[in-house]
């Protein structure tokens, strides 16, 4: 799933580069003694005081399974989000950037007071919550985080056999992965779509694991939910121009699915993108009949059809102007060869005369001299 967003529009930043880092912050960060706040990045922008002291555990890795309970305020008390009992798998974007990294530099049973810039929190888009808007996050927020660490644990491979555990965390990262895709964070989305999928597949999980005996109608469950993060993730991928790969995501579509109308809009408008017009008219052809009372599909049709028309145009124009180009080139050509011919035929003439002159000359000196 360019292509990437800039970081004044970004409320996430990629942390695919800094996995490893996360796993090692907890040696780097700079603690202020006086007030025990950690400046986890040492600039000011994410900051940790420890409320309760955890247990003398392993801290988290990338990929750990960790329980959380947290509450997040703006600087003037108001609660705008809060979680409990909240699973996530740590640097796999469940949740915002800072009070994330914050997890990897937290002991089991810790307590702590998490402060997050905007930078790494919701940047200037800042986010909306449509069910309570009095939770509304304004852009350029810092964020104040309450956060406690029940838990942390590796994932169990065993949760990749059971089929509900599958399907709940396949789920839930397809559904962060839309909450990505509608802040426009598409690299984001397209990293948690990719991970929903390997607990969605009904071959192996992420793990590789061998898996229970599923029912016919689980694997058919599996197989729809696995189909709308194909779609999903195909969305994600054109909006970063990866037309290539996006392709590939519709087609596992609509192998299962052929007359998926929305798999099959999508992939017309990643062959109209490729600049195969005739192949995203037949698609769109298709869809509209599968859906005829689908009015976008005519409207893409009919600016389809009026496109190939405009290229058919080009292609006689740019022919016909190669076509004179070449004519003009050949009768430039035949009046070369014309000249040469005629040339050639009064050199022996010429050269007849040139030798009846000079023996002329020669009649003439003689006479006057003898």
């Amino acid at each position: 799933m360019d292509q990437d967003k800039s970081s004044s529009n970004s409320s996430f930043e990629d942390l695919t580069n800094t996995a490893a880092e996360l796993d090692k912050m907890s040696e780097k960060v700079e603690v202020k003694s006086q007030e025990d706040v950690m400046d986890i990045l040492g600039n000011g922008q994410l900051t940790k005081k420890i409320l309760v002291k955890g247990r003398d555990e392993q801290k988290p890795l990338t990929g750990d399974v960790c329980k959380i309970t947290f509450e997040g305020k703006l600087p003037d008390g108001t609660v705008v989000e809060e979680e409990k009992d909240f699973l996530l798998n740590v640097g796999e974007h469940e949740v915002c950037q800072g009070l994330d990294m914050s997890l990897a530099l937290m002991y089991p049973g810790e307590k702590a007071e998490v402060s997050v810039n905007p930078r790494f929190a919701y940047g200037s888009i800042g986010l909306k919550n449509e069910k309570e808007p009095t939770r509304n996050i304004p852009p350029d927020s810092t964020i104040i985080y309450t956060v406690e660490l029940i838990s942390c644990e590796p994932e169990d491979e065993s949760q990749t056999k059971n089929f509900e555990n599958r399907k709940i965390i396949g789920t839930r990262k397809r559904e962060r992965g839309n909450f990505w895709y509608n802040r426009s964070e598409y690299n984001i989305a397209i990293q948690l779509y990719r991970r929903a999928l390997e607990y969605l597949d009904d071959s192996e999980g992420p793990q590789e694991t061998t898996l229970e005996s599923f029912t016919t109608s689980q694997l058919q469950e599996l197989l729809e939910l696995r189909i709308f993060v194909y779609n999903n993730l195909a969305a994600a991928q054109t909006k970063i121009q990866a037309y290539d790969v996006a392709l590939k995501s519709i087609e596992n579509v609509l192998r299962v699915q052929p007359d998926n109308v929305k798999a099959l809009y999508r992939k017309g408008k990643i062959l109209e993108a490729q600049g195969d017009t005739n192949g995203a008219i037949a698609i769109f052809q298709r869809a509209a009949t599968l859906d005829p009372e689908n009015k976008s599909f005519q409207t893409e049709l009919g600016k389809l059809i009026l496109k190939r028309s405009r290229e058919a145009r080009n292609e006689k124009d740019l022919y016909q102007k190669m076509l004179g180009h070449a004519q003009k080139l050949e009768q430039k050509d035949k009046r070369k060869a014309e000249t040469c011919t005629t040339v050639a035929n009064w050199r022996p003439w010429v050269i007849l005369g040139s030798v009846l002159i000079g023996v002329a000359g020669v009649a003439l000196y003689r006479y006057k001299y003898f």
